[in-house]
């Protein structure tokens, strides 16, 4: 095997995808489309590395630098996606790229070169243990997946059905983000700019949808999913202050949308990420999901400690509850300026 690592450009996107629809351990965040996501949503400088035995490629490594005066300056597989990492053929190829990853590092001057690995290396690199995602396989039948739930969660869903909670496919974005922004002001958290999540749709054209949750006609819950081989993602998510007044919307929407998957054909739950100690982690594992650990990896350059950007962190604590009580067209200006940094 003679390799050679080389760039993503135009002529390689469609070999690129079609060895991520074909590798083992490849997931929807190594799909290509994230190049274009990124550069167009948030002008970051990406690094897709690819190792080839002549023309075909047999491993590939996505990266994107985000630089920040705020949040400092890192080389990542793959910011604001939740895995990442190498994906090869075999661990010569893997180590090929993890070299050609940490020269790249080195070059650039960044803090850290991150891994978001969904399964862990053979590198004895530092790791990360704050992030568990989860992932269960769905079946064909609504009952079968509706018993699944634990008792009190699948409560919540009939109460929420009982509510006359609606679900409906939406093709835009316009809606959901009207939903999300104010799902993640209330969090205390900058939200992310309209044009990323349009340009969400538009890359990922099928495999990017937008479920709307109504009640007595208003919009009070959204989620917007990423589909892959036989896998739903629901990724960005979130409901209004007016759901707080409405039993069981939350459970509604992501019991919807298992439902409306497992009728489109789709096996797999992937549930995503969430930090241990929080709600979100806890919800997901009260929903009959159980935790695995999702073991990030760093290549330290400048930086001599583990990079803790990330909503726990006690220095974040004060801008987290003041974000909170903003105004939301305040946040709606001002969030997408600080969130292209927090990938």
């Amino acid at each position: 095997m003679t390799l050679t690592v080389q760039t993503l450009d135009d002529a390689t996107v469609n070999r690129w995808d079609e060895y991520v629809q074909r590798a083992e351990g490849a997931t929807f965040f190594h799909r290509a489309g994230w190049k274009e996501a990124l550069e167009r949503a948030f002008g970051h400088k990406t690094h897709f590395l690819c190792a080839c035995d002549g023309d075909v490629i047999v491993g590939i490594l996505p990266l994107a630098q985000v630089k920040s005066l705020l949040f400092g300056n890192a080389l990542s597989s793959l910011p604001f996606c939740v895995y990442g990492g190498v994906v090869a053929d075999n661990e010569k190829v893997a180590q090929v790229l993890r070299r050609e990853a940490c020269r790249l590092a080195d070059d650039l001057n960044v803090g850290a070169l991150e891994f978001r690995n969904r399964e862990a290396s053979t590198t004895d690199w530092p790791v990360k243990e704050l992030y568990y995602t989860f992932r269960k396989g769905i079946d064909s039948d609504d009952d079968v997946n509706l018993k699944a739930i634990p008792n009190r969660q699948r409560a919540m869903v009939r109460k929420g059905i009982k509510e006359g909670l609606q679900g409906e496919w939406d093709n835009t974005t316009g809606r959901f983000y009207r939903v999300y922004a104010e799902s993640v002001r209330n969090l205390g958290t900058p939200v992310f700019s309209a044009k990323y999540l349009r340009i969400l749709k538009e890359v990922f054209g099928g495999d990017c949808s937008v479920l709307m949750i109504t009640h007595d006609g208003e919009d009070v819950a959204a989620v917007m999913s990423f589909y892959f081989r036989d896998e739903v993602i629901p990724y960005y998510g979130g409901s209004t202050s007016a759901a707080r007044t409405i039993k069981g919307v939350n459970h509604y929407m992501y019991w919807e949308l298992m439902r409306r998957s497992a009728e489109q054909g789709y096996r797999l739950f992937d549930f995503g990420r969430s930090k241990a100690g929080t709600g979100p982690y806890s919800f997901k594992k009260n929903f009959g999901f159980e935790p695995q650990p999702l073991p990030y990896e760093y290549y330290l350059v400048k930086s001599d400690v583990l990079p803790d950007l990330n909503p726990l962190n006690p220095k974040y604590r004060m801008m987290i509850n003041m974000w909170s009580k903003l105004p939301l067209p305040v946040a709606n200006v001002v969030g997408p300026f600080l969130a292209r940094s927090l990938g």
